[in-house]
């Protein structure tokens, strides 16, 4: 059954992330249902997704530099880089996280992958669109299995050290994993969760999405149901050695032993908040720190509105947009290269752009600019650590776009015709065939983007994992871009005299 079209003014979310997940391999006679007669003639003009999936593989060889297509059993709600583990002449080696989300015929669990990540201008461009949706990627290997106490929501990494996660179940605590020193688990039905290293407390309903680890301190924020942000320090808890990435630094574990825990989660160390943060009127759906301080941060909701907080001036919002959107907030992330930006995706369809030196008049977002070209509700958004001004959105329409807001002002200027995308849109990732639940831009290999799709609405199950790059010549400045291509011609030219004498 189709959901209605949203009505005017406020906006609710669909409840698409609390569904039961099923296995990839059911999806065969799901997929084979006849539409009802209806439908049909509604959408005739429409292309199917699977001839837009088509028509975007064949494009593949033009479009991208490298991708890779990983299919999941299981779907996974979030996908992370790790550490890079090593660098050779043609590709890099680095940890990925994952997750299962199961039925429950088998338990849920945290993995850590390790991922070939193949270097610029190496890949044929033969070869890349050369895969099968239905096979794994000989490009992502499982290294270790954590069995993880309840579906696995959200993971994100500590950045000064990003062996250290964080992980959100459907539950109050925030669970802080070790992920080198827990041990390889066998998921199979019956076995005991893995015990994590420590356990945030604080919040009192569940917080099942909105997390952050801060970029200068082992601070950790959480959001949730009971409203409320909360931060922990994780300072005292984590070696001074696992603090920088290059060691091989740990959680310290006072009296206990990791690794295999009984069902109760509690048998970790647990750790109590550093401050509670109340201002929302809904649950919480994001946060993020400001990327120069571990005091200053923000959050989103289901309440529609943005809040900035500062720790050293209390528990009460320092700045509060009521109407940032027209519907519920699910994503926000912070420039890191420019404080003033704040970026926000929401049920409304549509990314803003903020500048928190001029959030809100008389309470209403004013936003910098409307990015308006998903056609469903936006999960995730993301600044590129590689160009200040890009940054990327999924959605439940299944693209990933990546805008440039430089581009939107000589758009503009250039509009004298009517405009064939949105402005600040350059590029738009249609590979997978379902809602894309989230993605992560690669800090140590530019442009490189790993993304992935619950895919239990277009197959029937499972997941999709795509790791890609796309082509140097659609992001590179346009007169280096026509000076190498024609370089090119040049010797095509020279080189065609040549075979002809």
């Amino acid at each position: 059954m189709e959901t209605p079209p949203p009505q005017q003014g406020m906006v609710k979310k669909k409840e698409t992330r609390g569904r039961k997940p099923k296995p990839k391999d059911e999806k065969k006679e799901e997929h084979t249902k006849t539409p009802k007669e209806g439908k049909k003639t509604q959408h005739q003009q429409q292309p199917s997704v699977d001839e837009k999936y088509s028509q975007w593989k064949s494009l593949v060889p033009v479009l991208y530099d490298w991708l890779a297509n990983h299919n999941l059993v299981w779907p996974s709600l979030s996908c992370r880089w790790g550490p890079q583990l090593e660098q050779a002449t043609y590709k890099n080696r680095q940890r990925l996280y994952l997750s299962e989300q199961t039925d429950g015929s088998v338990p849920n669990t945290l993995v850590i992958a390790n991922c070939e990540v193949v270097k610029p201008r190496v890949a044929a461009a033969e070869h890349i669109s050369q895969f099968n949706e239905e096979a794994r990627s000989p490009f992502v290997k499982k290294f270790k299995t954590i069995i993880h106490p309840g579906e696995v929501n959200r993971i994100r990494e500590l950045p000064q050290n990003s062996k250290i996660v964080a992980t959100h179940t459907d539950s109050p605590d925030v669970l802080v994993w070790d992920v080198e020193s827990q041990p390889n688990r066998h998921a199979v039905l019956g076995a005991t969760n893995s015990r994590p290293d420590l356990i945030l407390t604080g919040h009192q309903d569940n917080a099942e999405f909105a997390l952050a680890m801060c970029p200068t301190e082992p601070y950790v924020l959480s959001g949730g149901k009971d409203r409320t942000v909360v931060l922990w320090s994780i300072e005292d808890h984590i070696t001074s050695a696992a603090t920088d990435s290059k060691s091989s630094g740990s959680i310290v574990k006072p009296n206990s032993k990791s690794g295999e825990g009984s069902d109760k989660t509690a048998d970790g160390p647990s750790v109590g908040p550093r401050g509670i943060y109340s201002g929302h009127e809904d649950t919480v759906e994001d946060v993020t720190f400001c990327p120069s301080s571990a005091q200053e941060f923000c959050s989103v909701g289901d309440d529609s509105c943005l809040i900035l907080w500062d720790a050293r001036v209390g528990s009460s919002p320092v700045v509060k947009v009521e109407r940032a959107h027209n519907a519920d907030l699910h994503c926000v992330d912070w420039n890191p290269h420019d404080n003033n930006l704040i970026l926000t995706g929401s049920a409304d369809n549509s990314v803003r752009l903020f500048d928190r030196r001029n959030l809100a008049t008389n309470g209403i977002g004013s936003p910098i600019h409307k990015f308006e070209g998903h056609k469903a509700a936006v999960l995730c958004v993301q600044w590129s650590p590689d160009k200040s001004s890009v940054f990327g959105s999924s959605a439940e329409d299944g693209l990933l776009n990546i805008w440039d807001y430089e581009k939107v002002g000589k758009k503009m200027e250039q509009s004298g015709k009517s405009l064939s995308s949105p402005p600040g849109l350059f590029f738009q990732h249609a590979g997978h065939r379902d809602k894309v639940v989230d993605f992560h831009w690669n800090a140590y290999d530019p442009w490189t983007i790993v993304s992935v799709s619950d895919d239990c609405e277009s197959t029937g199950g499972g997941g999709t994992l795509q790791i890609w790059r796309m082509s140097d010549l659609i992001y590179r400045p346009e007169e280096e871009v026509l000076a190498e291509l024609e370089k090119f011609k040049s010797h095509v030219v020279a080189c065609a005299s040549k075979a002809e004498k």
